[in-house]
């Protein structure tokens, strides 16, 4: 599967899509980026004149790249217009805030893969390869009812 095609799978769409580019997928993980552009809506309230990315985006970034991202490699061509990977957990652990402008990378390995359930470990790393937050992430590849 070329890696444009999982991106134009995804289910968001601006100005909730935060996924710029997949680097490499393969049956055990993935990596991609994104950018987290100045003029983003959250910044404007988050925080007054010191604007840093929310957690959940960055819980949302690691979710829709690591987990999303990589149910949609792994179903693949099974992959039909009414199936759904559908994020349901998140335990993070936030160390470095993450700055509009800031390109940010995120890396994911599968841990589990088994009846529809899809659970990651994730990180997130600033361009300098720092870590910024970490975690897991899981969800469930399922159909729309």
């Amino acid at each position: 599967m070329d890696f444009k095609d999982i991106i134009a799978k995804l289910p968001y769409s601006e100005p909730f899509l935060f996924v710029d580019e997949i680097l490499q997928a393969d049956e055990n993980g993935i990596t991609g980026t994104y950018t987290f552009r100045e003029d983003l809506d959250f910044y404007k309230g988050h925080f007054k004149n010191n604007p840093v990315t929310p957690g959940v985006i960055l819980t949302e970034t690691m979710a829709q790249i690591g987990m999303v991202c990589l149910g949609i490699y792994l179903v693949g061509n099974d992959l039909q217009k009414e199936t759904v990977v559908a994020f349901t957990s998140a335990d993070m652990q936030f160390l470095k805030p993450v700055y509009p402008n800031e390109k940010v990378t995120v890396t994911s390995q599968k841990t589990f893969f088994r009846f529809g359930k899809l659970k990651c470990d994730v990180v997130m790393k600033n361009e300098a390869g720092q870590e910024v937050c970490k975690g897991i992430v899981a969800g469930m590849i399922t159909t729309k009812l």
